[in-house]
């Protein structure tokens, strides 16, 4: 049908693994008829409504979660701000991090310039934490800027707290931005990588969810394997086996 990548499904809720660049709900930057997740799963559930748990970025990939009804969704919306859902993150980053650290970096909220036009300006910088470890590194024989080589890691990030862009945000804030990030990024590295892996996504990825199931008190573990081009891409980096993958 509509090629969902269903990770996991229950009478109460359904876990995707979303691709890169698919958004999760319509919205006003895409024009009407653009493929979300959100009309897909209703097209799944012959015209039942998908109940939104949390969400991903438009460019990030990896699993999400949907309820099937309002409960749920309320119940499992009630986990995240208590902060009982642990959500896991790889990425690959400009240079090399240290082995491991905690950012605890406040971040102010993102606005948009149509969508939250008559949202408070000044509100103060919110709690933000993320904890990190580096899986592994790459040098590689190609020159960026004044550098004859170039550095790159492979990190697992686990956010604390749940700001907009946080993890992309973090990571600019210590100076190991995520590849692919037009936003946060550094854009002589991803056009870097542009030019010589046709890198055309953010290299941010939700691998992994876990969660006490509010129905069944089951202990869930949900991953959610990248995709083709970033499994090939790093088993290029000999990084493969670090990572979940078809």
């Amino acid at each position: 049908m509509n090629n969902l990548n269903i990770l996991f499904e229950d009478d109460d809720i359904i876990a995707l693994n979303k691709p890169s660049g698919l958004l999760v709900h319509p919205s006003w930057i895409a024009p009407r008829g653009t493929p979300n997740l959100a009309s897909m799963l209703k097209e799944y559930f012959n015209g039942g409504s998908p109940y939104t748990i949390h969400r991903l970025d438009r460019p990030t990939s990896g699993v999400i979660l949907f309820g099937k009804n309002k409960e749920i969704a309320q119940k499992m919306n009630l986990l995240f701000a208590e902060r009982k859902v642990e959500k896991t993150y790889l990425c690959m980053v400009r240079g090399y991090t240290p082995e491991a650290d905690l950012i605890d970096y406040a971040l102010k909220e993102e606005l948009d310039k149509i969508a939250d036009k008559h949202a408070k300006k000044d509100k103060e910088a919110q709690e933000a934490v993320s904890e990190y470890r580096r899986l592994a590194t790459v040098e590689l024989d190609i020159p960026v800027g004044r550098y004859e080589k170039s550095r790159y890691s492979l990190v697992e990030v686990k956010p604390k707290t749940g700001r907009k862009h946080q993890i992309r945000r973090h990571m600019k804030h210590i100076f190991h931005p995520i590849i692919g990030d037009t936003n946060h990024g550094d854009n002589k590295h991803n056009k870097s990588f542009r030019e010589n892996f046709d890198l055309q996504r953010l290299m941010l990825m939700a691998s992994n969810i876990k969660f006490e199931h509010p129905v069944t008190q089951q202990m869930m573990d949900i991953g959610a394997p990248v995709d083709q081009y970033t499994d090939q891409l790093f088993k290029k980096f000999a990084w493969d086996g670090l990572y979940l993958s078809d």
